[in-house]
């Protein structure tokens, strides 16, 4: 008797909110409902994983990186496009040369884009990254003119005095862990290897007025984890966190903390004693362990791709050489966000998208007030999830939260998406504007706001 076999339902991160785009698109002219505040002149860009027709990749992040533009002028929505960043993972090069030797070409180059001294550049951090145009098309591979010779993180840090560029290479295999310094030109003025560092997954790193943290978590390489990011938790790794001098030899100081993963840092900054505050969405292992089921898709998993991690505190005091940590809320958040003209130094105000769990229902944008100590969330409705949240700076604020928060929401019910800027003073006002794109956005990563001014000549007008 034949009996029927159950289908293989699709992997997560490539269905609902997840469902990748087949096509490239151009749209002009797009219907906005509300005001575009009139400074919001340049373009917002967010890049995520999209992989190619008929491929399903092993792991939510292998997937191959496409970017969606937006450009703003004058308070009108004049185009978006969405285009894949042509590296040579998009074609299906193989990852290790005929040597063995990795190909630090070989990016899907999907998890960050940002701006440096006029240069945009689609970040992975196992790789180089690759710099594209501001109409989104794939320029290649870039070095630094030769002076990287590591991968480059995906989450570097731009010092809002100095304008230099802090960034990191990490590695399974020593040297594990490599700092470079860009200055304003896009000059690298310092690559050092850090001691003491060990084979983690060091996704994000802190970076205040005076030092650099660094984040030695209990997510180590294991070369037998079949997904294809050959990273798993391990209770053996003794959890760290590093505090390096920015200026002078690199000496890390170490200081021991609970077992947790951190993936995204919101923020770090020197209080009034000298003492280093980190904040950022920590896992413990059971989060942890849940959400690699869904970036893998192995059975079992959650519904949603974030589980468990909750805004955390760490201070670490050099007068005393401990830790302390704390919970700072309940709810379920990541990819957070600051106003960043505050990278480094005390904030008050941090963003995030929420994720169902105990405390919500649905999804939302949230903004977390550290010193009242409070939480405001914009609920978007059933059916409807929104991406990290950008700050982008109002002309002429004096608060740190003023500015708006720019985000791309998916539409399961009219398969749809939309951008949506909100205030950032005021998120239980509603939208201040609402953009209406041509097509779905599949859920993403991260992006970031390049005003015109950061553009040399006529590439910021185009």
């Amino acid at each position: 008797m034949f009996t029927p076999s159950t289908p293989t339902p699709p992997k997560p991160y490539v269905s609902g909110h997840y469902t990748p785009l087949v096509d490239e698109v151009t749209a002009h002219g797009l219907t906005v409902h509300g005001s575009l505040p009139p400074e919001l002149n340049g373009r917002y860009f967010r890049n995520g994983h999209n992989p190619r027709p008929g491929h399903t990749p092993t792991h939510w992040f292998r997937g191959s990186g496409m970017l969606h533009g937006l450009r703003l002028r004058d308070g009108r929505a004049e185009w978006y496009r969405n285009r894949w960043v042509r590296t040579p993972a998009l074609e299906g090069a193989p990852e290790k040369g005929p040597d063995g030797v990795p190909d630090p070409r070989v990016s899907s180059a999907a998890t960050h884009v940002v701006e440096h001294a006029g240069r945009i550049l689609a970040l992975q951090e196992a790789n180089l990254p690759y710099e594209v145009t501001p109409q989104l098309d794939t320029v290649g591979a870039f070095d630094f003119g030769g002076a990287l010779t590591t991968a480059m993180t995906a989450h570097p840090k731009t010092d809002p005095t100095t304008g230099e560029l802090h960034f990191f290479g990490y590695s399974p295999v020593p040297p594990y862990l490599v700092y470079h310094v860009a200055d304003a030109q896009g000059r690298i003025a310092r690559s050092e290897v850090v001691p003491g560092a060990g084979p983690t997954l060091m996704h994000d790193f802190g970076l205040t007025a005076r030092h650099v943290v660094w984040l030695d978590l209990p997510v180590v390489f294991h070369p037998a984890e079949p997904s294809g990011i050959p990273y798993r938790w391990s209770d053996d790794h003794p959890p760290r966190i590093g505090v390096m001098p920015r200026s002078g030899p690199a000496v890390v100081r170490w200081y021991e903390v609970a077992p947790g993963a951190l993936l995204h840092v919101a923020n770090a900054y020197e209080d009034e004693r000298g003492r280093v505050v980190l904040t950022g969405p920590r896992y413990d292992r059971a989060g942890w362990e849940q959400s690699w089921k869904w970036w893998t898709g192995a059975p079992g998993h959650a519904p949603d791709p974030v589980v468990g991690a909750t805004a955390h505190r760490w201070v670490l005091d050099p007068a005393t050489g401990r830790a302390t940590e704390a919970p700072l809320d309940g709810l379920v958040s990541e990819f957070p966000t600051i106003n960043e003209e505050f990278t480094g130094s005390a904030n008050r105000f941090a963003y995030g998208v929420a994720f169902p769990g105990p405390e919500l229902t649905g999804y939302a944008v949230v903004k977390y007030d550290h010193d009242a100590g409070g939480r405001e969330l914009s609920r978007l409705g059933p059916g409807r999830m929104p991406g990290e949240a950008v700050f982008v700076p109002a002309d002429g604020g004096v608060r740190e939260d003023d500015g708006y928060l720019l985000t791309l929401v998916s539409d399961l019910a009219d398969d749809t998406s939309r951008l949506l800027v909100l205030n950032a003073a005021d998120l239980g006002s509603g939208p201040l504007a609402t953009v209406e794109l041509p097509h779905r956005v599949p859920g993403g990563i991260h992006g970031s706001w390049i005003d015109d001014g950061d553009l040399p000549g006529p590439r910021g007008a185009a």
